[in-house]
Parts: C-alpha cells; sequence; structure tokens
C-alpha cells in the first residue's frame, strides 16, 4: 500500500464510454495507475474490466465542487503524470419557455464542458507532476459553429493556452484535442439521421468518419513523453472537414 502511494497517475475523465473509453484503452500498459472518471459507475466498470494496467475508479460528477474535491480525495499523495479531460457533451434542453429556458440550456452545456475541465484541473493542480501533460477534449464546433455546445468549447482554447503559459515553467504542457464527426459514441444520441451522417462524410478528405480511437491516439501521444514539447495548441482530428466551409 505504502508503495501505491508513491506510483504516478493518469486521470482519464468521462471514462465510461466513446472517446474517454478509447483513451483509457490508449493508455493501458504504462506504469502509472490509471485513474477513470465520470459520473456513471457502471460504465466506469466496464471500461475498467477491459484494461490490464491497475485502475482506480472516480465515479463523480466534475461539474461541481463536491465532486472534484471527491477526485482530488480519490488521487490523494500520488503525483499526477497527466490528465485527459474528455468529460463533456451537450448538456440537457431546457423545456422551460422563453429566457429562463435559454439560461438554463446555455448553463447546461458551460457546466457539462467547461467546469467539467476547469474543476477537475483545479483540484488537481498542486498534484501535478513536474513535466506533466493536460489534455482537453475540444470540438469542431468550437471553429464552425453549434450553439451553446460549441461555444462552451471555444471557450476552452484561452483557458488552455492561459495554463500552458503558467505551467510552463513546470515543464507542464496543455492542449487541445478537437475532433470532428466521431462515430461510435454516445454524442448525437438518436439524432443522427442517414442524410446528416452522409453530409458529414462528405465534408471529410478521407471520406470516412472519425473514431474514438482516432482521438484516443493523439491525447496518448500528447501524454507520452515524446509530446511534451507540444503546448498551448488546438490540435484538429476531423478528416479534413474543418476546412470544407
Amino acid at each position: 500500500m505504502a508503495a501505491d502511494t508513491v506510483t504516478p497517475v493518469l486521470v482519464v475523465t468521462g471514462a465510461g464510454s466513446g472517446i474517454g473509453r478509447a483513451v483509457a484503452e490508449a493508455l493501458d500498459g504504462r506504469p502509472e495507475t490509471l485513474v477513470l472518471a465520470g459520473r456513471r459507475r457502471t460504465a466506469l466498470e466496464k471500461t475498467a474490466a477491459g484494461l490490464h494496467s491497475p485502475s482506480v475508479l472516480a465515479d463523480t460528477d466534475l461539474s461541481t465542487p463536491e465532486g472534484a474535491r471527491r477526485l482530488a480525495d480519490i488521487v490523494g499523495e500520488r503525483p499526477v503524470a497527466g490528465l485527459a479531460l474528455v468529460a463533456g457533451g451537450v448538456g440537457a434542453s431546457s423545456e422551460r419557455p422563453g429566457l429562463a429556458g435559454v439560461a438554463e440550456s446555455w448553463a447546461a452545456s458551460w457546466r457539462t464542458n467547461v467546469l467539467t475541465a476547469v474543476l477537475a484541473v483545479e483540484a488537481l493542480r498542486d498534484s501535478l507532476a513536474d513535466g506533466a501533460s493536460v489534455v482537453v477534449l475540444g470540438s469542431i464546433a468550437a471553429t464552425r459553429g453549434g450553439g451553446a455546445y460549441g461555444a462552451a468549447k471555444a471557450a476552452l482554447t484561452p483557458w488552455v493556452r492561459d495554463l500552458a503559459r503558467t505551467l510552463g515553467p513546470r515543464r507542464v504542457t496543455a492542449n487541445v484535442v478537437a475532433p470532428g464527426y466521431t462515430q461510435d459514441t454516445e454524442f448525437f444520441g438518436s439524432s443522427m439521421t442517414d442524410e446528416r451522417r452522409e453530409r458529414l462524410l462528405g465534408e471529410t478528405f478521407t471520406g470516412r468518419a472519425g473514431t474514438p480511437y482516432d482521438v484516443a491516439s493523439l491525447v496518448a501521444h500528447l501524454l507520452s513523453p515524446t509530446g511534451r514539447h507540444v503546448t498551448g495548441q488546438v490540435l484538429h482530428v476531423n478528416g479534413g472537414s474543418l476546412l470544407a466551409g
């Protein structure tokens, strides 16, 4: 037990499904202990069951201060070698009419996509090891538009660049990885139609949808020693669709 307290950890939020699960799998086999964070313990257990590396589950809501403190308590005294902040998605739409509904929907998107990242970093800032890496999941919507979701994802860029600047003296890097259309995730739910999928595929240069593993491989690189001189950047994973207009 004493040895485990000094084993560095890699924290993956949103680890219960989709890109978050793929990131955990891409990091599997590294010497660090994986801390898998998310709201659904059953989903986290499913991710952990497919890994060879030791893992710790942190079932918590990172959009709240209490949830972020719980994550910090679970990490404990172990140094954090890397943060993959994947938690996010389209916030719940309010059913209230008028401005009250607009405010609730936008606030939900902010909590889901911005606070889950900001609070996790702030809760673990003092635990970040020198030379650690922070990777935050953005979106093509931050550049091309996407209502409250796109606006929330766009807000991550100046924050991450500020992190890169302030944490740089400790050789801590911070970057945004921004996927385009990525299949096999829970993002679209039942809203994906055949027509919409064909349009999204037609915007790519590669003629295919991204996969969670396309995104996860870049995240894993940024969390590795070979990716530690890339910082303050927004790196796109979209098959060229950002250039489609």
